[in-house]
This record gives structure tokens, sequence and C-alpha cells, in this order.
């Protein structure tokens, strides 16, 4: 299964399509239960007018063996205020969901009718008993009775609100869910009735069932289409990336860094990528190129000391007394500077940082400047910055053996402060720098050509990690021109 979903395109297409899967289901349901519940609404209504169209009946005198209840289509049942089943829907075999499933009335003494007869004075004192009809003295007494059970209902009013509920019924032998409601009418002379009617729910259930098999064919077919297009998508959108990793396996195997990655003519992160990927290349092939430089000037500057050395070696071997030991040393000496040298800039590509320490840097000065003569130092007291001693101490020592090279007959080393910069100054009165090499000579193993016909043993690197170490420290390293006319190399770092 991993395997399946290991590429980027696999899990989008997955992600896509389940999400979109989620959102159909969850609109799914929700239109399913919005149209449930809308067309359950109105089977409600329809029940609800019916069971009022009745009690508007009931109210207006007609007597409920009289009422008209024979809709095939929606039952009806009318229940006394002792909740005894008075009348039904013909045709009505069963029910559930009102009050009673009782579907025959039980049977009423007296006449159909309780209106009275024109000259029948017997009649009009003595209604007939279960007929809501009579309007005579004792259906006044029947009226205040039935205000007493009715509540709040008055004489032949209706109760502004109904009762719903669901349940079923069988009509001519046709079995159906239905949507009930009840209404409470006052019958004057006859207390409170409750008349239920129902409104089937067939169609209701149809719609619902229709709606939810178009979904269960359409969501499917949706998800493919969407799965298909996020797929292909995907894949158009992607394949710059194949492109860049192709060009990235080649330029592995080769190791030929001069090779670039595709950049798609667009301005997205695909692009951002591929530029990002041609500027690591480019910075990688320079790093590469100049550890091969400083590896090759390396081992140029060390074969000549060596070279050296094992020739008075060899001398004084076969002629022990032609042996100079003096320049033996003096090679010695080189090759150990050089070695060490070598070590601090490998120390410091490696992204070795300066100890955390407090310098006074006018005291450093002093100390640099006492064991060579012709300095001159001018220093604040105090100029504290944080870092190594031991490397700062070598920054200075490299300086001012650079200036007494170049000097004539001066070298100054100043010390003050600058905003919240310690700026060192060393400067002389040589020849000063030209302004095309005043960064160049910064650079390892580059000595300008005066330096190589005056060199009395430098291979080109003090410059080069007196800057690396002012950089390492916050700090930088620049050269100018001295008021003496030479040059003037300042470094500049942060205060403590």
């Amino acid at each position: 299964m991993s395997r399946v979903f290991a590429s980027v395109r696999a899990r989008a297409t997955l992600g896509a399509t389940l999400v979109v899967a989620v959102a159909l289901a969850a609109a799914g349901a929700a239109v399913l239960f919005s149209l449930y519940t809308n067309l359950t609404g109105q089977a409600g209504a329809d029940a609800e007018q019916a069971a009022r169209k009745v009690a508007a009946d009931l109210s207006g005198g007609t007597p409920y063996r009289e009422l008209s209840l024979d809709d095939e289509k929606q039952p009806v049942q009318v229940l006394d205020e002792d909740g005894e089943l008075v009348a039904a829907s013909e045709g009505l075999q069963a029910i559930k969901g009102t009050a009673t499933d009782q579907v025959r009335p039980r049977p009423q003494p007296g006449p159909t009718s309780s209106a009275p007869t024109d000259g029948d004075d017997d009649g009009d004192d003595e209604g007939e008993p279960g007929d809501p009809g009579d309007q005579g003295d004792q259906g006044d007494q029947g009226d205040d009775d039935g205000d007493d059970s009715a509540g709040s209902l008055g004489p032949g009013e209706i109760a502004e609100e109904a009762g719903l509920s669901n349940g079923s019924a069988t009509i001519d032998g046709e079995a159906g869910d239905y949507r009930f409601a009840s209404v409470q009418v006052d019958v004057p002379g006859q207390g409170t009735y409750t008349v239920y009617a129902g409104a089937p729910l067939a169609a209701e259930q149809s719609a619902v069932e229709t709606s939810l098999k178009v979904m269960l064919v359409g969501f499917p077919l949706l998800l493919g289409i969407v799965g298909g297009v996020t797929w292909l998508v995907t894949r158009r959108a992607l394949r710059p990336v194949e492109g860049i990793r192709q060009e990235m396996a080649e330029i592995t195997a080769s190791e030929d860094l001069t090779r670039r990655v595709p950049e798609p003519d667009t301005h997205d992160e695909i692009a951002r990528l591929a530029r990002t990927t041609n500027e690591t290349l480019a910075a990688l092939e320079s790093s590469v190129e100049r550890q091969r430089r400083f590896v090759a000037d390396a081992s140029h500057e060390l074969r000549s000391p060596i070279a050296s050395l094992r020739t008075q070696l060899e001398v004084g071997v076969a002629h022990p007394g032609l042996l100079d030991v003096p320049g033996a040393v003096e090679d010695t000496v080189r090759l150990q500077h050089l070695a060490a040298d070598l070590l601090l800039l490998a120390r410091l590509d490696a992204g070795e940082r300066p100890q955390d320490g407090r310098v006074d840097l006018a005291a450093l000065a002093r100390e640099s400047a006492a064991g060579r003569g012709g300095v001159r130092v001018t220093a604040e007291e105090p100029v504290e910055v944080a870092g190594s001693r031991g490397q700062l101490e070598r920054v200075l020592a490299n300086l001012l053996d650079n200036a007494r090279r170049h000097a004539r007959s001066e070298v100054t080393l100043g010390v003050r402060t600058d905003g919240d910069r310690a700026v060192v100054a060393v400067g002389d009165d040589g020849d000063g720098v030209p302004e095309a090499d005043r960064e160049r000579i910064f650079e390892r193993f580059v000595r300008l050509d005066d330096a190589r016909s005056r060199d009395d043993g430098g291979a080109g690197l003090g410059l080069a990690i007196a800057r690396d170490v002012a950089v390492r420290h916050g700090g930088t390293l620049t050269v100018g021109a001295a008021p003496a006319g030479g040059a003037l190399f300042e470094l500049r770092l942060p205060l403590v």
C-alpha cells in the first residue's frame, strides 16, 4: 500500500478524491434531509388542512354521523372528549400513530340529526343524546360543560395549534405511511372533540428514494471525474519536477557541476525551486573550484620550501661541511607557519565559531606591537569586544606583518570606537594597494607582483585569514588609502 501512494501525484489524487467524497456525502445528506423535511412539512400541512375542514364542519353544527369522510387518500378519525371514536373514514381498515387504533366508531343511540322541526314543540325541549346539533336548554348546559372540558376553547372554537405525528394506515386494502395532524374543536353541547386526519407520505418517500438513487449513481461518477482530472493536472504540474530530478541525477553521475537544471517558464513554486537549485549548483561549483585552487596553491606553496629543505639536507649528507643549517631552519619555520595557516583555514571553513570571551583590543594592540619594531600605537582605553583572543591576536599579527613588509619607515596602529563598533586601523607609508586589487588581496594565495618580488616567506594567506576571522566575529576588514600614502586596513568589530 505504501508503494501505491509513494508518489505525490497518487497522494494528491487520493486526498482530493477523499475531500470531494466527504463534501458530497455531507451535501447529499443535507439535501436529502432538507427534501424530507420540506415534503414532510407539506404533508403535515395537508393533513392539518383536512383536519381543520372536518373540525369546521363540527363547529358549524354538522353531526359527526353526517360528516363527509369518504376521501380514499386521507384517513380521518373523530374522537370525543373521552377518547372514544365517534366517526372514521370509509374504508379505513387499520391505523397507527393516533390516539386510538380503532377504525369503527361505537354505535350511538338516537336519530342521526338533532335539528328541530317546525311545529314540533316536544322535540324542542329534548335533544338527541350523542348529537352535536341540539340548540335547546340542555345544549346550553352542554355548552357550559363543554367550555369546562375544552379548557381555553370557547363554544364552537377550533384550536389554533395542531399536533403532528407519523404513523400508518390501511384504506381499502392499501397500506401506507401517513403524516397525521390532530386538531381540537369545541362542539356546542358535546364538549371538546379531537379530529385526526392523515396525508400520505408515499410521494415524499418516493422523491427521497429517487434522489438517493441519483446520488448513489452520480456521486461515484463525479468522484471518478475528480480523481481523473486531479491525476492529469498533478502529472502535468509535476512534470518539471521530474525533469529537475533527472537532470540532478545526471549531474550527480557525471560530477559535472557546470550543468544546470531546466527552469520552466512560469512563476510558480516549481520555477522558484529550479532557480534555487541552479543557484545551489552555482554555489557548489564555486566552492569546489575554490577548494581545488586551494589544494593546488597549497601544494605549490609547500613544494618550494620542501624542495629547498630536501636539497639542503641532501647536500649536507654528501658534504657535511656545506650544510646550510640556518637556511634549513628558515625553511622549516616557513613550513610550520604555512601548515598552521592551512589548519586555521580548514577550521574556519568547517564553520568553527570563536570562543565566547571579552577581549580588550587596546591592550591586545599594545602587546602585538611590543615585539615588532617601528610600530606607533595610539589606543583608547578600554575597547572591549566579544570573541576569541587567540584568533584576534592572529588578525593583528597578520596585519602588522603585512604593513611592516610594505612600509618604508613607519607603521601605525590605532584603536578607537565608532558608535557601537570598535575600529582597529593599521597603516603604512608604502606604495599602497591599487583600487582594482583591494578586494582581490583578501583571496587565498593571492600576492601582488611587488609582493612576490620582495617576498620574504609569505604565502598569501595572512589577509585571507584575517578577513575570515573578522567575518566570524561579526565584523568587517577593508583596505583603503592611508594618510601617509600607503595602505590602511580597518578592522571593525561590534563592541560588547
